[in-house]
C-alpha cells in the first residue's frame, strides 16, 4: 500500500508533463495540416531541388565532380598523375 504514496504522484507528473506537451504542441501549429506531411514521402523529388542542401545528381556529362572532402567522399586517395 505504501507504493501508492508514489505513485500517484509519480503519475500526476506524467499527466501533467502530457498535458503541457499537448498544448505547447497546439500553440506552435503542430495540428495544422494533418494530411500533407503524410504524403509527402510518397511525393517525387523535383530533380531541380537538392536534399538537405545538396546539389541533385545530375546525369549529363557536362556536370561538375562532387567536391572534395564532402559528405560523399571516401578516405582513398586520388590517383598520382603519371
Amino acid at each position: 500500500m505504501n507504493i501508492l504514496l508514489v505513485l500517484i504522484p509519480v503519475t500526476l507528473l506524467v499527466v501533467a508533463i502530457a498535458v503541457a506537451l499537448f498544448f505547447w504542441a497546439v500553440s506552435h501549429q503542430q495540428f495544422d495540416d494533418l494530411d500533407n506531411p503524410g504524403i509527402l514521402p510518397l511525393l517525387e523529388d523535383d530533380p531541380g531541388q537538392g536534399v538537405a542542401g545538396h546539389a541533385a545528381p545530375s546525369s549529363s556529362p557536362d556536370a561538375a565532380p562532387p567536391p572534395d572532402g564532402g559528405a560523399g567522399s571516401s578516405d582513398v586517395p586520388p590517383p598520382a598523375p603519371e
